[in-house]
C-alpha cells in the first residue's frame, strides 16, 4: 500500500453546487474511511471552500482515481481540476 494526495479544485462560482451535493459526498466518504487517512475542503482567503484534498492509502494512482471518480462532487461536475499524486511521509503523524 501506499500513500497519495488526491487534489480537486472547484470551477469558478461553483460554491452553491458544492453546497447542494455536500451531503451525498459526505456519505460518500464515510463508506470509504477505511482508506481515508486526512482529507477536508481546501478553502480561499475568505474561508470560503474552493476545492477538496485527500491523502489516501491505495495499491496504485488508478486505485485513487476510481475513488475520485465516484465521489459524488465529481460526477456534479463541481471540479474544474483533479490531481492524483503519490506522496512519502518524512515527518509528522503518518511516518
Amino acid at each position: 500500500m501506499a500513500l497519495f494526495v488526491l487534489t480537486c479544485l472547484d470551477k469558478a462560482g461553483a460554491l452553491d453546487l458544492r453546497m447542494a451535493t455536500r451531503e451525498a459526498h459526505l456519505a460518500y466518504v464515510r463508506e470509504n474511511l477505511r482508506r481515508i487517512k486526512v482529507a477536508g475542503p481546501l478553502l480561499d482567503a475568505a474561508e470560503q471552500m474552493k476545492g477538496s484534498m485527500f491523502v489516501i492509502e491505495a495499491e496504485n494512482a488508478a486505485e485513487v482515481e476510481a475513488f475520485s471518480a465516484a465521489d459524488p462532487y465529481r460526477t456534479a461536475g463541481l471540479f474544474e481540476s483533479v490531481t492524483v499524486q503519490p506522496w512519502r511521509v518524512t515527518v509528522g503523524g503518518f511516518a
